[in-house]
């Protein structure tokens, strides 16, 4: 049956859940064979336990946490309060040294070491959970994939963009590919979350006796120690081009995730970003990027835009975009729906009462971490699996690439070049500091 055909025929049940849109839940993750019963429990490795990290290590608090990891001593102390009998390291690849001892790893780190944990304990047959965004260059995002599809089968991958398991998400996902604004063209997503553009300290202060400074630069280069490098955490030092990728980076990873997943979106064609102020150092205090995706033979080509800080797409009329903090426009044929975490509002209101009530009918999420975990036992599906997420993470990291050349890229996704700008080849796949390696 065609999918339109299929869709008229009644309400769907039982299997037939699995078979909404183009990316089937079924297909996605780890075969179903049995591996172990959801209630055995997981040996357990964190890397990063403090911010993020202890909320992640909340998250698999059920499981058996025999091995805490972090370059700052008050976080650990702070962790063991909890896990007292887990062992404790600095360094995630000493702890790596000791990879019998557990099954699966949960890693909450700076967004700079992302993918070296992440490939690391993926080569090491490791189930792993990354805090988003799973990769800090366009380079890391495809070897991460790539490693885990290298894989797929033997482990669980799950990124954090916990939205992606709420309901919201899914009715929104629904009534696109159902149909209820006709077919896609645009997609506007947006986030109020400003910079500010940081400046480069001139001063070197001296480095806290609870921080080990070396392995939190990892990888990056080599810097005298500043706190304006690490405080305010996440918001801090996401900012850094050294250490992240600002809004894009971070929210980015919540927000386009929603249009990628509806639309099901993967390689642009091209990508183009605007923003102020530009800095060799920091992310900027706003920046609008623009991807455009080719047709496929399911829905039309796209337009995908992102803005942040100050700036919105164009409100609908009726409806003023400012008002809304983060949130996304999808411009169909027939319509457009707006939406962010908890709302949907469909234009023309009349359409609303076609599919708004009726047609809810995507199985819910067993929970976002509880995904992972039955993915990581029984081999059950994870949707924000590093296939998945891998594509999602390259596409937006494409923007922040486009912004610091300054040119609109011709993608080239086979062999990871923009055809049109080699230059944009250090910004692609950045250089590491001596001794790191991914």
């Amino acid at each position: 049956m065609k999918r339109r055909d299929f869709l008229k025929s009644g309400p769907v049940t039982g299997a037939g859940l699995l078979l909404l849109g183009t990316r089937s839940l079924a297909a996605e993750g780890p075969p179903g064979e049995k591996k172990q019963a959801p209630s055995d429990k997981l040996n357990m490795a964190i890397v990063g336990v403090g911010g993020r990290g202890a909320g992640n290590m909340g998250g698999a608090s059920g499981e058996n946490i025999v091995a805490l990891c972090d370059v700052n001593d008050n976080h650990i102390a702070e962790a063991r309060k909890k896990h007292p009998n887990a062992k404790t390291y600095s360094d995630w690849r000493r702890m790596f040294d000791d990879a019998k001892d557990f099954d699966a790893v949960v890693c909450s780190t700076t967004d700079h070491t992302h993918a070296l944990v992440n490939v690391a304990a993926m080569k090491l047959g490791k189930h792993v959970y990354c805090e988003k965004p799973l990769a800090h260059s366009v380079h890391e995002a495809r070897v991460v994939r790539e490693t885990y599809l290298k894989n797929k089968g033997k482990i669980a991958t799950q990124q954090g963009t916990q939205i992606h398991a709420e309901n919201n998400y899914r009715r929104a996902v629904e009534m696109i590919q159902w149909g209820a604004i006709g077919p896609v063209r645009e997609a506007h997503v947006w986030c109020n979350r400003p910079g500010p553009c940081p400046k480069r300290p001139t001063e070197e202060k001296p480095v806290p006796e609870w921080l080990n400074w070396d392995l939190w630069l990892g990888p990056a280069p080599q810097r005298p120690y500043h706190p304006a490098y690490h405080s305010g955490g996440c918001m801090g030092w996401e900012q850094w081009w050294d250490y992240g990728n600002g809004c894009m980076g971070d929210m980015g990873s919540h927000l386009i995730d929603l249009a990628f997943w509806a639309l099901d979106l993967k390689h642009p064609a091209t990508v183009e970003a605007e923003g102020e102020p530009k800095s060799d150092d920091a992310y900027p205090n706003w920046l609008i990027g623009h991807w455009e995706h080719p047709a496929t033979k399911d829905r039309p080509a796209v337009a995908l835009h992102w803005y942040d800080g100050v700036k919105r797409p164009p409100s609908p009329e009726g409806h003023d975009l400012n008002k809304w903090g983060i949130g996304h426009l999808f411009v169909g044929d027939k319509g457009k729906l707006i939406t962010d975490y908890g709302r949907l509002v469909l234009l023309p209101d009349y359409r609303s009462q076609e599919f708004l009530p009726a047609r809810t009918r995507m199985a819910p999420s067993a929970g976002h971490y509880k995904e992972w975990l039955l993915g990581c036992k029984t081999g059950s599906p994870t949707l924000c699996n590093f296939d998945y997420a891998g594509l999602l993470i390259e596409n937006n990291l494409l923007a922040t690439v486009a912004f610091r050349v300054g040119k609109k890229l011709e993608w080239d996704a086979e062999n990871l070049k923009a055809k049109n700008a080699p230059e944009a080849d250090p910004f692609i796949r950045r250089k590491y500091r001596e001794g790191w390696t991914i």
